[in-house]
C-alpha cells in the first residue's frame, strides 16, 4: 500500500506564521510605548475646548456638535498633535515580520 504524499506546512504552522508576521507585539517596554503610539498616542486631533483626542475631523466635528453645541466648530482650532511630535507616532520595535502574508 502507498504512503499518501505528505505536505511540507501544515494549516496550523501557516496560520502561526501569518499572525506573527502581521501582530504587533513583543519588544519589551519599548514595544509596549510603541503599541500604545508614542508620546501622542494613535489619535491625531485634540479638541480646543476639552482636550479630548481623536482620530480624524470628521470625528472631531460629532464630537463637537455633541459635547460643544453652543460653540462653533473650527477645524484650524484643533491641534494636530502628530504634528507637534515630527509627524512620526510610532518607531516599529515591536513588528516581526512583513505587512504581506507569505507562504
Amino acid at each position: 500500500m502507498a504512503k499518501a504524499k505528505q505536505t511540507k506546512h501544515t494549516a496550523a504552522e501557516l496560520a502561526a506564521k501569518a499572525k506573527a508576521a502581521l501582530q504587533n507585539k513583543g519588544g519589551g517596554s519599548a514595544g509596549l510605548k510603541d503599541r500604545l503610539g508614542g508620546k501622542v498616542g494613535h489619535a491625531k486631533y485634540k479638541c480646543f475646548v476639552c482636550a479630548v483626542q481623536v482620530p480624524d475631523l470628521k470625528s472631531m466635528k460629532d464630537h463637537f456638535e455633541s459635547k460643544h453645541p453652543k460653540m462653533e466648530f473650527d477645524e484650524k482650532r484643533c491641534e494636530n498633535v502628530h504634528e507637534a511630535v515630527g509627524g512620526k507616532t510610532v518607531v516599529g520595535v515591536a513588528v516581526r515580520g512583513s505587512t504581506k502574508v507569505r507562504h
